[in-house]
């Protein structure tokens, strides 16, 4: 969210007011797909597909911003579609309460949202470095410096799909069996 608005104005030529409605629909995308992929969760009694799936398609939505045609899929689409699949990250709030005594269950939430948050205040301004570094002190951030610049974070979400997969499964359906 903090490069959102300067991507969209930057990369794809968006004007201020637009670029920042465009940024607020991932938001949006929130407010729909945390109660929603946590329903779906209790639903089927599982957390790691949802987790899977959201990570997936998060991939692909961020890949799309990066690299794919704006032409043929853009606007708010894109937001609320990334905002719903990010939503996806509630769960382990969820699985961290799951898998730890009932007892110690807020310090257990503490902690992730330690991590969540510290890694969202440090990350901010270690790709704010990797896009001077990419740009070379041009002035103007131009969309392959954005996609040279992000490109990290594919990566990132890439690796927490890998990392799922050692996930032990804590929903109701993993404690039937």
């Amino acid at each position: 969210m903090t490069w959102g608005v300067r991507f969209l104005q930057e990369a794809r030529g968006r004007e201020f007011q637009e670029a920042v409605t465009l940024a607020a629909t991932v938001p949006l995308g929130w407010i729909i797909g945390c109660p929603l992929l946590g329903f779906i969760s209790d639903k089927i009694g599982r957390r790691k597909p949802v987790i899977f799936s959201g990570a997936a398609v998060l991939l692909g939505v961020l890949a799309w911003v990066l690299f794919g045609d704006p032409a043929i899929l853009r606007g708010p689409t894109v937001g609320i579609l990334m905002g719903v699949a990010s939503g996806a990250a509630m769960l382990p709030y969820t699985v961290i309460k799951e898998a730890n005594p009932r007892e110690l269950g807020g310090s257990a939430t503490g902690v992730i949202n330690f991590l969540n948050f510290t890694l969202s205040a440090v990350l901010g301004p270690v790709f704010g470095s990797r896009l001077v570094e990419v740009a070379k002190g041009s002035d103007k951030l131009s969309l392959e410096h954005y996609q040279a610049g992000f490109q990290p974070l594919l990566y990132g979400v890439a690796g927490a799909i890998v990392l799922t997969l050692f996930l032990r499964e804590t929903g109701s359906a993993a404690r039937k069996v």
